[in-house]
């Protein structure tokens, strides 16, 4: 199972639409979206990305709340299941008790991943290119025994992207 992971696209939906792109090339079959999306152009690109997804309300999205019947954009923490593999998303990294199988947040606008006491925890950094020249995203792959999370990164007006992989063991 591959899930494509992004956060903090704000006003970037050229920058959104080229992850979303990138990342179902690779395969994605799930799609989420750890907040900061702030135009409802971001939320256009989720819903009609083709992909099952689900996203966060961040802290720049209060123009958002409108449309919480028409998009599946969230309270945070938001806990649901993809099969039998449990989840917490957030925007804010407030609520990082390791009480799911995997822990994603945004809003640092860093990647970051860490696999501690059975949990695995995932920022993939910013969509915008804000904080940093660089355009970035996270893919998950969930095997039966691993996880491996692939980070993705290029400068906004490259066209091919670099990445970095991360594998943990699954206990």
């Amino acid at each position: 199972m591959k899930i494509a992971i992004l956060s903090d696209s704000h006003r970037k939906p050229n920058l959104t639409a080229d992850a979303i792109d990138y990342l179902k090339s690779h395969g994605a079959e799930y799609l989420l979206h750890a907040g900061d999306l702030e135009i409802k152009e971001n939320l256009d690109l989720l819903k009609n990305s083709g992909l099952t997804y689900v996203s966060v309300f961040g802290n720049n999205d209060h123009d958002l709340y409108k449309y919480q019947g028409e998009y599946k954009i969230k309270e945070e923490p938001y806990y649901f299941k993809i099969k039998d593999i449990k989840f917490k998303m957030m925007h804010l990294p407030f609520y990082m008790a390791p009480d799911s199988d995997i822990v994603i947040s945004g809003h640092t606008h860093m990647f970051e991943q860490k696999y501690t006491n059975n949990t695995l925890f995932i920022n993939p950094g910013e969509v915008c290119a804000r904080n940093k020249p660089l355009t970035e995203c996270a893919m998950l792959e969930i095997k039966e025994n691993k996880y491996i999370i692939t980070y993705n990164y290029k400068k906004p007006e490259a066209k091919a992207w670099e990445s970095k992989e991360f594998i943990h063991e699954r206990n």
